[in-house]
């Protein structure tokens, strides 16, 4: 982790500033495009009483902005992500497609693969981090940096959302 120490340092000095969900997510995002790389980032936030899933906070808020929520799909990602609390990892468009409806507008911003992160706090799954990227992007070493740089400042920045 010595290697990103710089980039660790930036985020420190960012959360450290932060208030609510638009500067908290975007130190996060600095954070992951400085040590990850990632073309397309969100945060989803979850409420699993209403049954619903909200994005918080987007690199991208014309293709994929904040407003609205969606439901919450029983599915395959959802027993990884949710159930399992593992990171949910496709590196071709044609994984992406067979959990995301959405996959076609995610093709054509030049992102097939996909990292979702679920951030956990006090027992409870409060939300996910979504990294996209070119296909075949998201390595297991990539990954396992995630889990390594990225993992404990999630948990901080959703607290900072918070409020």
């Amino acid at each position: 982790m010595t290697e990103h120490f710089d980039a660790i340092a930036r985020f420190d000095a960012a959360i450290a500033e932060a208030k609510g969900a638009d500067a908290a997510f975007a130190a996060l995002q600095a954070l992951a495009e400085e040590t990850v790389g990632v073309k397309l980032f969100t945060f989803m936030t979850v409420d699993m009483e209403a049954e619903v899933a909200r994005r918080a906070y987007t690199s991208d808020a014309a293709n994929y902005p904040t407003s609205g929520t969606k439901p919450i799909r029983y599915d395959s990602w959802f027993d990884i992500v949710h159930k399992q609390r593992q990171y949910f990892v496709a590196n071709t468009i044609a994984d992406i497609a067979k959990v995301f409806p959405d996959y076609e507008l995610i093709d054509s911003l030049g992102c097939q693969s996909v990292v979702n992160m679920p951030v956990v706090l006090g027992g409870e799954l409060v939300g996910t981090v979504n990294m996209l990227d070119v296909e075949g992007y998201y390595t297991p070493e990539r990954v396992a940096l995630i889990r390594e740089v990225l993992a404990v400042p999630a948990k901080l920045a959703a607290l900072v959302a918070r409020g």
